[in-house]
């Protein structure tokens, strides 16, 4: 427990008596507790050089007891040695008339005789009539104070300098402390996102997140990053990103037991990065049916068949139905195509349910294309031609793909126009459904490659009727 000498000048640098407020006010216990509770060692001086106070911290630090430090003038042959006492209480009393505190590292005794380097914190204590009465010397091993300055500097560079996200969510998960990389990602800035549900925040992806946090205040930290996918609101619109994140669970050090304060969430965008991955392996598994589907239609004796075999392939993870549409009479040059074009149903994927495509059209009647429907306008332009429905009521999209003699779930069109030997032979359709993006470039471009095997296949087939 600690001590301290009650002398005029203790009561100086303490609380009052017991004696001054009435008998149960408690002063120099309540003086003793507050000390002994301190986590930073702390003694005191008086205007003599003479200890006054004394704690538990800097009894474990130092070995000495409250007892036999307080007293005892200076630090001299005991807690520093005498070769360095002059300097050490010199610095430490010259406090006194200095303004603010003074920080000073040096060397103290331990008990046992070893040596431990404190850094120190010292300030006057002034007594009532305003003047220097003493010092008060708060200090810990320098380690222990090196390493919360990291820790501090590290929380400060985190939240100030660091090229990911970091975000530190309360037990509500509710953003808490949000550094300026993460309030960029999230489009917002760095105090409008306090306190606000991350559903307010994210269109997308909250249920997957809110559960991952949930799960780290319950289990800890999962034993690796978690990809997850979100879209943020921005004034610009939603945007679909990919952030590779970290959890942490942050418990109170002060508890007796863990105290979950909320979590500690780290993460990085790596939506580009993830988007070359999916069209890289998108790329592989689209040679990869061209490559079967060329093997299976080397085997076809009918190349009719071949071209249906090669729309199957095709469609696999790519659309939801296709048709082949040929020129009615066989086949069109570039001098032909400026008159009008009559298209008639060759082979098509059925509607009702899923299903291997079917060669129709035997009897060659035209389809009710209108002018202007997209699969004239790619005969016409000789490339590939993307069309949509648009965001529209279901209602309106079934209206829009009927008209175009489409099947009813149509909502999003690629036709590639069918060429072989310098002429157009007809246009192969894809459709997709509402449960699907619409067509990019990148679609047309295999749409194409597609659509060169199909008209080799038709093209052979026409000329083996021929002969």
């Amino acid at each position: 427990m600690s001590a301290s000498r009650h002398s005029g000048t203790t009561d100086e640098l303490g609380p009052d008596e017991p004696g001054r407020d009435g008998p149960d006010s408690g002063g120099p216990d309540l003086l003793a507790a507050l000390l002994d509770g301190m986590d930073a060692a702390l003694c005191a001086f008086d205007a003599e050089g003479v200890v006054t106070h004394w704690n538990r911290e800097a009894e474990r630090i130092l070995g000495w007891s409250a007892e036999e430090a307080v007293g005892r003038r200076g630090l001299a042959g005991w807690a520093v040695r005498s070769a360095d006492a002059e300097e050490v209480e010199g610095r430490l009393l010259a406090a006194m008339h200095a303004p603010g505190r003074q920080v000073h590292e040096f060397a103290l005794l331990t008990k046992d005789g070893g040596r431990v380097l404190v850094r120190t914190q010292s300030a006057v204590v002034r007594g009532p009539d305003g003047k220097p009465a003493g010092v008060y010397c708060a200090f810990s091993e320098v380690h222990t104070q090196i390493d919360l300055e990291r820790s501090i500097a590290l929380s400060e560079a985190l939240f100030e300098d660091a090229g990911w996200g970091v975000v530190l969510v309360d037990a509500d998960l509710r953003p808490a402390v949000v550094n300026a990389h993460a309030a960029r990602a999230l489009g917002t800035g760095r105090t409008s996102v306090l306190g606000r549900p991350l559903g307010e925040l994210l269109a997308q992806g909250v249920e997957e997140l809110e559960s991952a946090l949930q799960h780290v205040l319950a289990e800890g930290a999962p034993p690796a990053p978690a990809e997850v996918w979100v879209s943020v609101r921005t004034p610009e619109g939603e945007r679909r990103r990919c952030w590779r994140s970290g959890f942490l669970r942050l418990a109170s050090p002060l508890a007796e037991e863990p105290v979950p304060l909320g979590v500690g969430w780290l993460f990085q965008d790596v939506t580009e990065a993830k988007q070359r991955e999916q069209e890289a392996s998108l790329l592989r598994f689209r040679a990869q049916q061209l490559h079967r589907a060329s093997r299976a239609a080397a085997e076809c004796e009918d190349p009719a068949e071949a071209a249906t075999v090669h729309l199957d392939f095709a469609l696999a993870g790519f659309a939801d139905h296709a048709l082949i549409d040929r020129v009615a009479g066989g086949a069109l040059t570039h001098a032909e195509a400026g008159g009008p074009v009559r298209l008639v149903r060759v082979a098509a994927t059925p509607s009702g349910a899923p299903g291997p495509s079917r060669l129709a059209g035997r009897a060659g009647l035209p389809v009710r294309y209108a002018e202007g429907h997209p699969a004239l306008q790619c005969v016409e332009r000789v490339g590939a031609l993307r069309a949509s429905a648009g965001a529209v009521p279901a209602e309106e999209a079934r209206a829009w793909a009927l008209a175009r003699q489409w099947s009813p779930e149509a909502v999003h069109a690629l036709c590639a126009v069918l060429r072989s030997r310098g002429r157009t032979l007809g246009v192969v359709t894809f459709l997709r459904g509402a449960g699907r993006s619409a067509f990019e470039r990148s679609d047309a471009m295999y749409a194409e490659d597609v659509a060169v095997r199909i008209a080799a296949a038709l093209d052979l087939a026409g000329v083996s009727g021929a002969e």
